[in-house]
């Protein structure tokens, strides 16, 4: 069902609110804008699924918050943070609770990032066109194709959530999803503090302390302004332009406009304001510079053991059909076989209970890896006794 007027999404709401579980999906544009344009919602139950014309229906979408924020229906998405995000900033309400299908994935054995066509195909034999992924969905009139296509987006993901469901409820697993999505449903996921976006600019770690202060300055009026405007904000300055005009620091709307990447445009309308964001980095105290952490160097021996946790951390996520990547990472390895476990995912949830506290033996020497027919074995290591060190006699 096509949704176009306020009566019909009022109606579709008050039926979604009787489901146990209802597939949510979005279509949105944001190429020419800072904040993603919100063009289709997607809902869907096993038995039937709609589609809402958020263009058509702009501003008027409170409806949907009930369903979005209704404790007693499990709304089920698809790596779905841009989704929950979204949604989140049209109708002023989070998606709680929520499933996501390709984090829950991880755990039953899929891929990392699995796709939703690919899940569809692989957990119920199904195959799912994806041919429009670059549709403007902005533009209307839309296809009776293009809303096929959308709809399908849902279509099939009530019944892949169940497939999940009961797969991780029957292992076990169903618990240690519930971190992850408590995060994707947290408002605070999505707030952006203007004043740490100078960590996210390239070439950001090229710089000196002071010319870093005044980067940080410039990355957060681009911020501000860039949501002002509600535009990219590759098209106010390029990361690779705001990185000179740190290090160059121009003291004029001329000196400005000579930097690569800054038109006269740029620099008669916003010049004032770039000038007073590079005085303020300038101004910073001395002992208020900013840092970019640093990676430390792992000694060599760490490594080593990073070397041989790697190969028990790949036996552990083949033997409970868990991708590796979601254990951890080669850097979280490295640091963890150097002794750098407080707050580590290794060291907490059901990472440390599925091999976080194996490999903490390991590298602490309380087990042994060796290989016994053919295979790496982990074995205890037996305690020295207590005259093997003894010269009486």
């Amino acid at each position: 069902m096509y949704i176009r007027d306020t009566e019909s999404l009022a109606d579709t709401i008050e039926t979604l609110m009787a489901a146990p579980v209802v597939a949510v999906d979005t279509e949105f544009m944001r190429e020419r804008t800072y904040y993603a344009r919100l063009c289709l919602v997607q809902l869907g139950t096993a038995e039937e699924s709609f589609v809402v014309d958020a263009v058509a229906l702009e501003g008027k979408l409170e409806p949907l918050a009930r369903l979005l924020t209704a404790p007693h229906v499990v709304k089920v998405v698809h790596a779905g943070s841009q989704d929950v995000e979204i949604l989140l900033r049209a109708t002023g309400s989070t998606v709680a609770p929520v499933f996501d299908t390709q984090i829950a994935a991880t755990l039953a054995g899929f891929p990392v990032q699995v796709g939703y066509a690919q899940l569809v195909k692989d957990l119920l034999g199904v195959h799912v066109d994806k041919s429009d992924t670059f549709t403007d969905w902005a533009a209307r009139p839309l296809t009776p194709e293009q809303v096929e296509y959308a709809e399908a987006d849902v279509r099939y993901l009530p019944e892949v959530y169940e497939r999940l469901h009961e797969r991780l409820e029957r292992e076990g697993r169903l618990a240690w999803l519930a971190e992850d999505f408590e995060r994707l449903a947290d408002p605070k996921t999505y707030e952006v503090d203007p004043r740490e976006q100078y960590r996210r600019v390239k070439r950001a770690s090229s710089l000196d302390r002071r010319s870093l202060a005044v980067l940080r300055e410039l990355a957060a009026w681009r911020e501000t302004e860039a949501q002002r405007r509600d535009t990219p904000k590759r098209w106010l300055i390029s990361d690779e332009s705001l990185v000179e005009i740190a290090r160059r620091t121009p003291g004029s709307a001329a000196e400005l406009s000579g930097i690569r990447g800054v038109n006269d445009k740029v620099a008669s309308r916003s010049g004032a304001a770039v000038i007073a964001a590079i005085r303020a980095g300038q101004a910073v105290p001395e002992d208020e510079l900013p840092r970019l952490p640093r990676k430390d160097r792992i000694p060599s021996g760490a490594q080593a053991v990073a070397d041989l946790l790697s190969a028990v951390l790949r036996i552990r996520a083949r033997e409970h059909n868990v991708a590796t990547t979601l254990l951890a990472s080669r850097d979280e390895l490295e640091r963890f076989a150097a002794g750098d476990r407080d707050g580590h995912p290794l060291s907490t949830g059901w990472r440390r209970t599925l091999v976080g506290a194996e490999l903490a033996a390991i590298a602490d020497g309380a087990t042994a890896v060796r290989v016994k027919d053919g295979r790496l074995a982990v074995i205890p290591v037996d305690p020295p006794s207590e005259a093997s060190g003894s010269d009486d006699a």
